[in-house]
């Protein structure tokens, strides 16, 4: 049994669970179907084609007015502003609402590893490098991966966080 997050508005839920490598694995429960762990393609592709209907510096921004104030713990402020700035994205708020809340299960998520160095800081390259940079989500979702997280830190300075 998981540990809720967020119930959505069309009644799935987020929440973390035990995944191949912790217990900060986070997972969609749709009403009716089966759970489910997205990935980093799955999302990072959905927020890219969601950023040509509603631009990708809206969705950018909403993204870092939650990322400004995620941290290890979870807080019920941070999902209830998820819902509102949902509500902005008209017949897609209910998608946007989902991706924003598993956006922040993430960063709670890598806050909360211990091994991780660059902590939420990673989930912002990948959104930065698809919605700002133009990338594709396949090349910001393997982007670190054999990288060190000095360069990576580095980058992300030269970008601004």
């Amino acid at each position: 049994m998981g540990k809720l997050i967020k119930l959505l508005s069309n009644g799935a839920t987020v929440e973390f669970d035990k995944g191949k490598f912790d217990d900060w694995c986070v997972y969609i429960s749709p009403p009716n179907a089966w759970r489910f762990a997205p990935t980093d393609v799955h999302y990072f592709t959905r927020l890219q084609l969601l950023g040509i209907k509603h631009g990708p510096d809206k969705i950018y921004q909403d993204f870092l007015a939650i990322y400004q104030l995620t941290n290890a713990n979870l807080d019920v402020g941070i999902l209830e502003n998820i819902s509102m700035l949902s509500k902005t994205y008209g017949t897609d708020a209910e998608e946007m609402e989902q991706w924003l809340a598993v956006i922040y299960a993430g960063m709670v998520a890598e806050e909360n590893k211990e091994k991780a160095i660059l902590k939420k800081r990673i989930k912002r390259l990948g959104l930065h490098q698809i919605l700002m940079e133009g990338e594709s989500p396949q090349f910001a979702a393997h982007f670190s991966r054999g990288k060190k997280w000095r360069e990576l830190d580095e980058l992300m300075r030269q970008k601004g966080f």
